[in-house]
């Protein structure tokens, strides 16, 4: 079952509002830092949400702005809530910190937008396909057989939240994906299928951009979160921006709604669902059904 809240989101959301009070008062990061004995890096990180707060160090601050009554019983909350730890954590000593958060992100966004270049999304791929994405980084950067296990196992529990109640998920996928080969036929003939399996999901619209349409967005790929307002607080919407690993870049407010209106684009330019849906079909029986026929004998 999946938690409700997740830290990482309610970190940054702690993040925010700390951040937001600070300024209301006046007070510049390194006045505060001297004030409460703390190094001006610490009041950085934890505005940013690189770091949390435990919620005693949550109560110095809120005694230091003189924030009282039902605000401080609010920020104090989220507080607690944000000292939880999350799954991922304990494959902290194996995650970069930005994959950490880009998965805090991911659990509890209520709304994905993806656009995928050159691989499947993580969501949406199969174990096989993620094992031969993941062993082929020590191409470049040595990595420990366990450790890949390891980074195995995230993506797939990651997958989780596609079951999640109140998630809405958008995907474009470059006609390319389909026909790069990661691993043989029959590791890309069964990550195809679960493609068109996952396309009938009521939450998913998953869309193909054709080779040969008419578009005119390049770039690498990317995730936009999207966050529903609760009672503490709201988060804007965040894109993140997928490197050679794990790196994720988290962007701010302009940079987010240039990237919607990129996967709009994008998302246009696309073949609609069923037409996608009947491509990703015609390839896997095109170009990857022969490991199927030789393991059937036919």
């Amino acid at each position: 079952m999946i938690a409700a809240a997740s830290p990482t989101v309610r970190r940054r959301r702690l993040a925010a509002e700390l951040r937001g009070i600070r300024e209301d008062k006046g007070k510049s990061g390194d006045a505060v830092a001297a004030a409460l004995r703390w190094s001006p890096s610490k009041i950085s990180r934890y505005e940013r949400a690189r770091t949390g707060l435990r919620p005693r160090e949550v109560e110095r601050l809120l005694d230091y702005y003189g924030i009282t009554g039902s605000q401080r019983a609010l920020l104090l909350a989220l507080a607690e809530d944000a000292a939880q730890k999350g799954w991922w954590e304990e494959f902290a000593d194996t995650l970069s910190e930005d994959y950490q958060q880009f998965i805090g992100l991911e659990h509890e966004a209520t709304s994905m937008a993806i656009w995928h270049v050159d691989v499947v999304a993580g969501l949406l791929q199969t174990e096989a396909y993620a094992r031969h994405i993941i062993s082929s980084y020590s191409r470049v950067e040595p990595v420990a057989p366990g450790m890949i296990g390891r980074l195995v196992r995230v993506r797939m529990q990651r997958q989780q939240v596609l079951d999640r109640d109140g998630v809405q998920l958008s995907v474009v996928l470059d006609e390319s994906v389909l026909t790069r080969r990661i691993g043989d036929a029959a590791v890309m003939y069964e990550q195809l299928q679960r493609l068109v399996r996952e396309a009938d999901r009521p939450n998913m619209t998953l869309q193909i951009l054709p080779l040969d349409g008419q578009h005119t967005v390049f770039g690498e790929s990317f995730v936009i979160f999207g966050f529903g307002t609760d009672s503490d607080a709201m988060l804007q919407d965040v894109v993140s921006t997928e490197q050679l690993r794990s790196g994720f870049t988290l962007e701010g407010e302009r940079e987010t709604y240039l990237h919607r209106i990129a996967f709009q684009m994008l998302a246009q330019a696309s073949l609609d669902p069923a037409a996608s849906r009947a491509l990703i079909l015609e390839t896997a029986e095109s170009h990857w059904s022969g490991a199927q026929r030789s393991a059937s004998g036919l």
